[in-house]
């Protein structure tokens, strides 16, 4: 049986037991991963994939494909040239098995191009901040200090650290006495409003 695989922004025609070199994914050599992306399983056809088929794999090793020559002349203007040579990151692969279906349930790691990698973690910790943000003054019963304006997060966060964290501790606050935070007349009138 084969498989149509899509990695790498490339397709794959695998079965079992071919050794293939794919771009570069983020695992190490010997580690086991799989492939979701399947186009074709045998003579089942996806729209655009096959649901919950799968294409294992070990990792061979991590290589660099042949030098590649990209050579520019112009045949005018002062002969002006230029020669850039490129070695393309490769991972070089042994299929091992072809799920048609189940391949969600398999619990192997999936394959994740090396490029990626270090956004992903990036992209899951930022609604995490967010989420963090929003429940921390909800949490401590506080109000949202930035809702007043020219108090950023900077001003907030100094606001809290004096011990001023809803509208009526700021609307109490005296302006020429208080050190901690340069509070302006303006906050104190609109966290007064704010507090009723």
């Amino acid at each position: 049986m084969f498989a149509v695989l899509k990695t790498g922004g490339k397709q794959y025609k695998v079965q079992s037991g071919d050794v293939l070199r794919v771009e570069k994914l983020a695992a190490d050599a010997g580690e086991k991963i799989q492939f979701n992306e399947i186009l074709m399983v045998g003579s089942t056809i996806g729209a655009p994939l096959v649901e919950g088929a799968g294409v294992q794999a070990e990792v061979i090793d991590q290589i660099k494909g042949e030098k590649l020559i990209h050579y520019v002349k112009r045949r005018r203007k002062h002969s002006s040239q230029r020669k850039k040579g490129h070695r393309q990151q490769l991972t070089l692969l042994r299929i091992t098995d072809i799920l048609e279906s189940g391949a969600d349930k398999s619990g192997v790691k999936a394959a994740i191009g090396a490029g990626s990698v270090s956004a992903a973690p990036a992209a899951a910790a930022a609604p995490k901040k967010a989420a963090a943000k929003a429940e921390a003054p909800a949490a401590a019963g506080a109000d949202d200090l930035t809702a007043i304006t020219g108090v950023g997060p900077a001003a907030a966060k100094k606001l809290a650290e004096a011990g001023i964290t809803t509208y009526a501790q700021l609307a109490a606050v005296d302006v020429d006495t208080f050190d901690a935070v340069k509070v302006k007349p303006e906050w104190v009138a609109q966290a007064k409003d704010l507090a009723q």
